[in-house]
């Protein structure tokens, strides 16, 4: 297994075609519905192809001229948890903590045997004996096309200019859906996989990539720690904007869990106990981290 970080660059964009999931595109349109089922829709099937058919002139341009850039870094990690954090060590002698991440656990009400979730439970307790490894990463699709959609708009093509940011969007997520797959296979468990495209957007696979800011792991300052171990801004130039919105815009990043029982599940709402002891154990006031979390709080803060 190769520890530390890798980066694939100027990744071919015609690789990337087959493991675009659709379905999100059509909803950038204010179309609901799911891809290929959308076409059949009474009221807006005609709309929903022909909004498709276009996508495949600009996306065959996309790809034929190079308009956009896609590159990816990834890397794994010798790590194990401890309570609700997951430490990652700085080499796999494991004799000295490098940095951790801070996960949340569910609060909801279930039944006695229905665990609540933290995304520590899939890394290998500190105690356990047992040499456990984190993987993380960053993807974008994005260079390219602040620029690209400029020319649109400079020739009043607004229709285009939103077609360019949508399709580099699932550019990008397909980038990290073919990422997930080979490093899948680099672990080892992923070998046997014989996966459908449709089966890697349903994600029955083993393992899991959840991202800092979505419902397993709300807390967008995550991200700061993810930047810091994958050393993106030199390594990618993908930046953090104070509100650790990522730019480029078409850009995914997230952890790599590779534990048999790893699952999405949603963090929920918080109470204010809860949100002091994740303040404490961050190192940060409880105010700050109420305007990170703020959809999660169960509760007014003061």
């Amino acid at each position: 297994d190769k520890l530390g970080t890798t980066v694939e660059r100027d990744i071919e964009l015609g690789s990337l075609r087959s493991y675009i999931d659709w379905t999100p595109f059509f909803h950038v349109w204010e179309l609901k519905g799911k891809y290929p089922s959308i076409f059949d829709n009474p009221d807006f099937g005609d709309a929903a192809r022909e909004l498709y058919d276009n996508a495949q002139l600009i996306l065959d341009r996309i790809i034929d001229e190079k308009l956009l850039q896609a590159h990816a870094l990834f890397g794994f990690f010798p790590a194990n948890s401890d309570g609700d954090d997951v430490i990652v060590y700085s080499d796999d002698t494991r004799t000295r903590e490098w940095l951790r991440f801070y996960m949340l656990r569910q609060q909801i009400a279930k039944a006695s045997d229905k665990p609540n979730y933290s995304l520590a439970d899939f890394i290998a307790p500190v105690g356990s004996e047992v040499k456990d490894y984190l993987g993380a990463f960053v993807v974008s699709a994005g260079f390219g096309t602040d620029e690209l959609a400029a020319q649109f708009e400079a020739d009043h093509d607004d229709y285009n200019s939103i077609m360019v940011k949508a399709l580099a969007d699932r550019l990008a997520e397909a980038l990290a859906e073919k990422l997930h797959e080979e490093v899948r296979q680099h672990w080892g468990y992923g070998l046997e996989e014989h996966l459908t495209t449709a089966e890697l957007i349903k994600e029955a696979y083993r393992g899991i990539r959840p991202a800092p800011g979505y419902p397993a792991c709300p807390d967008h300052t995550e991200k700061r720690t993810l930047w810091e171990l994958l050393d993106v801004d030199a390594q990618l130039g993908i930046r953090l904007t104070t509100g650790l919105a990522m730019i480029p815009a078409a850009s995914v990043c997230g952890f790599y869990f590779s534990h048999p029982e790893a699952r999405y599940f949603n963090v929920g709402l918080l109470g204010r106990d809860q949100i002091e002891s994740y303040a404490a154990r961050k190192g940060l006031n409880p105010e700050e981290i109420e305007h990170w979390l703020s959809p999660n709080l169960g509760y007014s803060p003061d």
